[in-house]
């Protein structure tokens, strides 16, 4: 994937005011953004090599290279929207949850449970658990 397919400028991004007042939220919120916008460089730099993403009721995705083959397979999806309503950190734990807008009024509510490598503030995410819901009316 090309550096050409980052859509930070096609995304209106909102987020509460408390979600960036501490590092690990701040880089729960950046992975997020980075993860609807596609910046692949971010993200490589947030996981560890080895990441574990469990989507609950699909399947798990084991390592950076599953993760990124999922990645290309959402290229076409067009997002218009994210909403974050809550980030929450302690320790070596994490969860977000908010709304995600696709074109052709497509809506998923979403909550991801992080876990981290490290409870130090310079981490990265070890492992995801995503509950996603189709919302689209």
């Amino acid at each position: 994937m090309s550096e050409d397919n980052i859509r930070y400028d096609q995304v209106k991004i909102i987020c509460a005011e408390d979600c960036g007042n501490a590092p690990k939220k701040e880089l729960l919120r950046a992975f997020n953004v980075a993860f609807v916008c596609n910046d692949i460089g971010f993200i490589t730099e947030t996981i560890i090599e080895d990441i574990q993403w469990n989507f609950i009721g699909s399947n798990v995705l084991q390592g950076k290279a599953q993760v990124f083959r999922m990645l290309e397979k959402l290229i076409d999806k067009k997002p218009t929207e994210l909403v974050i309503s809550n980030i929450i950190t302690h320790g070596y734990s994490g969860s977000l949850n908010g709304i995600l807008k696709l074109e052709s009024n497509i809506s998923y509510a979403f909550c991801n449970i992080y876990r981290f490598n490290s409870s130090l503030n310079k981490t990265k995410i070890k492992e995801i658990t995503s509950f996603i819901i189709d919302i689209s009316k």
